[in-house]
């Protein structure tokens, strides 16, 4: 009994001298964290143009695909004014295509990852039938890294 009482007042007076985190320890804390968060951001920051310019590419790629399924059918590519939405719906400007059998995208032509429209060209340069590309981030012609074009025609 009076060891068990020696050993309450032993784990007492611990308990009671236990004062937690300084201020000066928790402001060094919360600065590692900042410092490590701002690290992991800026790393994942420079990825995120990378992905825009990868699914740009996938866009066109599947536009692409539409757009040939879309021939089969009506043995003619969308002319340019009737543009990329002629493979969600039924084109109504002439020629107006019989066969149709769309949709042939799940939903309707998506911007660029930038909020852009893709271009249509019609037919498309070096002989093709046809043409689609983003302007990327800038949005104008031309252009490097994530403001360079990405087009249907290079790789």
């Amino acid at each position: 009994m009076v060891r068990e009482k020696v050993m309450t007042k032993n784990i007492k007076a611990l308990l009671k001298n236990e004062d937690g985190w300084t201020f000066v320890e928790t402001l060094i804390v919360i600065s590692i964290v900042l410092i490590l968060t701002s690290t992991v951001g800026f790393m994942a920051f420079r990825y995120v143009g990378k992905a825009k310019i990868v699914a740009a590419r996938t866009q066109i790629e599947n536009l692409s695909m539409a757009l040939d399924t879309y021939f089969m059918d009506n043995r003619r590519y969308p002319l340019e004014e009737q543009g990329l939405v002629s493979l969600w719906e039924k084109p109504i400007l002439e020629p107006v295509p019989k066969d149709w059998d769309g949709p042939y995208l799940r939903k309707n032509p998506a911007k660029d990852p930038w909020d852009n429209d893709y271009e249509y060209v019609v037919p498309g340069p070096n002989g093709l039938p046809y043409g689609i590309s983003s302007l990327g981030a800038d949005g104008t012609p031309g252009g490097e890294e994530d403001a360079k074009d990405i087009n249907s025609w290079e790789n």
